[in-house]
């Protein structure tokens, strides 16, 4: 398995996590862990291209089979990207994807080692689109960034430093996302352990009360122990895989 991975630049910081790309010569079985972000993929068999998707939040982990030479190229987008870049909610596939055309912002002209042209090009596009919209809600980029760096923990607090009221933000996470915003910073928490628990550190940090409060958030959203995530035996848990690559 190869895995490489690179952050965008100046404001697509707000919308785009990174860009990456993923090998594999031999079948092989994954499993995604919910981590906060959603992921538009091209996927390639045998240099061909056979999928375009986009996936919702995952909430719980999903269980994937990747067919031999595969290659996949593709985007992990922050919540804010659907609404100002695809102009849509994500909801209705909240667990799921959804298949899109391969004409798709253009995905069928990429061959799948064009992994750099892929990042400069749609990243061009991307910066392109983002400087025609209206204006963005200062609220939700402040929230966002407030999520994603984990800068303030509870929804009480981020209401009070966006001057929105919880019950409006709440609101907003059903109707774009389909889950509300205490579940999204639960799942962001759980997501920021991952390294800690692929370089074997499996004791909580101070974002849970205790052992036991933390070996239950991480089975509630991973659907294993933290001990048995640290073995990532047969490099079932992508998430994990990708550090060891990185």
């Amino acid at each position: 398995m190869k895995y490489r991975e690179i952050e965008p630049n100046g404001f697509l910081n707000n919308f785009v996590k990174c860009f990456w790309f993923y090998e594999t010569t031999t079948e092989i079985q994954h499993t995604i862990l919910p981590d906060g972000y959603f992921d538009f993929i091209a996927e390639f068999e045998n240099d061909n291209l056979t999928t375009v998707k986009l996936t919702g939040i995952w909430t719980k982990p999903k269980e994937i089979q990747i067919s031999k030479n595969t290659k996949l190229l593709a985007i992990r987008f922050k919540l804010l990207a659907i609404e100002y870049i695809f102009k849509k909610e994500i909801k209705s596939i909240l667990d799921a994807t959804v298949n899109l055309s391969f004409s798709f912002w253009n995905i069928d002209k990429y061959k799948s080692d064009e992994f750099e042209r892929f990042i400069t090009e749609i990243s061009n596009n991307l910066d392109t689109s983002i400087k025609h919209l209206k204006q963005i809600d200062n609220r939700k980029l402040k929230l966002f960034d407030f999520v994603y760096e984990q800068k303030i923990k509870t929804v009480a607090e981020i209401s009070k430093k966006v001057f929105w009221s919880s019950r409006q933000i709440n609101r907003y996470f059903q109707t774009q996302f389909g889950i509300r915003l205490k579940e999204f910073l639960n799942i962001v928490r759980c997501n920021a352990t991952y390294e800690e628990i692929s370089n074997g550190n499996l004791n909580p940090n101070a974002e849970y009360f205790d052992q036991a409060h933390f070996i239950k958030e991480i089975k509630k959203y991973t659907g294993v122990t933290p001990k048995e995530l640290s073995q990532n035996k047969n490099d079932r848990f992508l998430q994990l895989s990708k550090m060891d690559e990185a």
